[in-house]
């Protein structure tokens, strides 16, 4: 099945599987971190549109911090919670392994991120074990299906792999999170559900983190910039 066939399939589908449509919660924390991080899982969410079967919980992904920060952040549209977890980026953006994401790609070959919104599909045994299977939704993420751009886990995506070398260890693009906190992931998040990804930059204390400079990060893979 093509991607235009299997995103047309999960359209259809949403119409069944989705239950009625609530509004949204307003944050009731004064965390500036978890309100900006609501604002943008309700606005990606809305975007996404019909395409989504759940719009309960959405995943946003903050490439714009150092991977040895929570910045996978799972927010909770019901209640306006957030909570944070752990995720690596792939080795193509990251060809220096310093922790920061350079660049994203959707290229087949080169074991970068993409940026964009994905939604998550059906749980199913591979080659990292358990994995839930991610569809692109945007221009930017359009071969996640071909490049098998998933979410499962890893060792290297620990809080102790992060004590120990100060940064976690790089994917081939997929979305790796610790063994314990990937099971939130199963439980929370597979099902039809959105994970978005970009480059927010959004702090621990919730204010905007300055990066470093950007590096060439090889002609495989689209530079960073404000649109995908």
């Amino acid at each position: 099945m093509n991607r235009r066939n299997f995103i047309g399939t999960a359209v259809a589908a949403a119409g069944a599987l989705a239950l009625p449509a609530r509004l949204f919660a307003q944050p009731v924390t004064s965390d500036l971190r978890a309100r900006r991080v609501l604002e943008v899982a309700r606005r990606e969410v809305e975007r996404a549109g019909s395409a989504l079967w759940r719009r309960d919980i959405a995943a946003i992904a903050d490439f714009g911090v150092h991977s040895g920060i929570p910045r996978f952040h799972f927010a909770n549209l019901e209640d306006g919670s957030v909570r944070s977890f752990l995720v690596a980026h792939g080795l193509g953006s990251d060809p220096e392994h310093d922790g920061w994401l350079n660049g994203f790609s959707n290229v087949v070959g080169s074991n970068a991120t993409s940026r964009g919104a994905f939604i998550t599909w059906e749980w199913y045994k591979g080659r990292y074990g358990t994995s839930i299977r991610l569809g692109g939704l945007d221009p930017a993420n359009s071969n996640a299906l071909e490049r098998a751009i998933v979410m499962h886990s890893a060792d290297y995506a620990t809080q102790a792999h992060v004590d120990r070398w100060g940064r976690l260890g790089r994917s081939n693009g997929c979305f790796a999170m610790g063994p314990e906190d990937f099971r939130e992931a199963l439980w929370h998040l597979s099902g039809g559900r959105l994970l978005y990804a970009d480059r927010l930059g959004i702090g621990e204390n919730g204010k905007q983190v300055a990066g470093p400079p950007q590096k060439p990060i090889g002609p495989q893979t689209e530079p960073d910039s404000a649109d995908a």
